[in-house]
């Protein structure tokens, strides 16, 4: 059914794993249509109670495949954001607890995976980062509103101005990172953290996984998610910016 994805259920926990890692599961367009497919399966699957998601290889997800998204068309590249968007969505209204287990790189895109599910299960040896500002970009999946919400503004703009690559110790330092385990055990203590949500009442999880999110996240952050697209879109058209990605591309 999917091609760069591996989707099982297993003791009402689904594991949705990111399986593109000779490419460390950067995403293109039908990845992302896959995720997007695999999430709303869980969501609407009676018998899942928890959603594990994780990756493949050395990488949970290193972000958007760029040999596709700078070859894209501006009507193509806004097809994108709004596909991201829905991805995005599915995780964060979901009524069902998102876990988010990162085994490697947690990059751009897949950073904001990360932040878009509910808890941060982080092997030590993961590496998180928002580098599109080396491409002249901004994050278009609110990397840019939902770290805000996680770590303040400082801590915030430092991560997203500098692009530079961040320990897992560090994020659970600061508070992104919920659970920092060894690399051998992470499986198995994810699988018990998933174990432990599933003996929660689904009703119970549903309203406060509703009302901390309203809490977190209010309407603003929905406008500055708007503002946040609108600014990658015109700063995607710039010929500096096409320069630089024909730059990284020619690396």
């Amino acid at each position: 059914m999917f091609t760069y994805l591996l989707y099982d259920v297993t003791n009402q926990v689904c594991r949705i794993t990111f399986n593109r890692p000779d490419q460390l599961n950067a995403m293109n367009r039908v990845f992302m249509d896959e995720i997007i497919t695999a999430f709303h399966k869980a969501n609407d699957d009676k018998d899942v109670r928890v959603v594990v998601v994780t990756g493949n290889g050395r990488a949970f997800m290193s972000g958007a495949d760029l040999k596709e998204y700078a070859a894209q068309t501006d009507v193509e590249f806004q097809n994108f954001q709004k596909r991201g968007w829905e991805l995005y969505q599915t995780a964060e209204t979901s009524p069902k607890p998102y876990i988010a287990m990162v085994n490697g790189f947690a990059l751009g895109g897949g950073f904001e995976i990360a932040l878009a599910c509910d808890l941060i299960i982080a092997s030590r040896s993961a590496v998180f980062g928002l580098p599109e500002v080396h491409l002249g970009l901004v994050p278009g999946g609110g990397g840019t509103q939902k770290l805000y919400s996680r770590i303040g503004l400082g801590r915030a703009l430092e991560v997203l101005m500098l692009g530079s690559k961040y320990s897992a110790e560090e994020m659970h330092r600061w508070g992104v990172v919920n659970f920092l385990v060894d690399d051998a055990t992470l499986s198995e203590f994810t699988e018990e953290i998933a174990q432990k949500l599933t003996r929660r009442l689904p009703q119970s999880i549903e309203k406060l996984k509703f009302l901390a999110r309203q809490s977190s996240q209010p309407d603003v952050t929905v406008k500055g998610m708007m503002d946040e697209a609108c600014a990658l879109s015109v700063l995607f058209q710039l010929p500096e910016v096409t320069e630089k990605l024909q730059n990284f591309m020619n690396r």
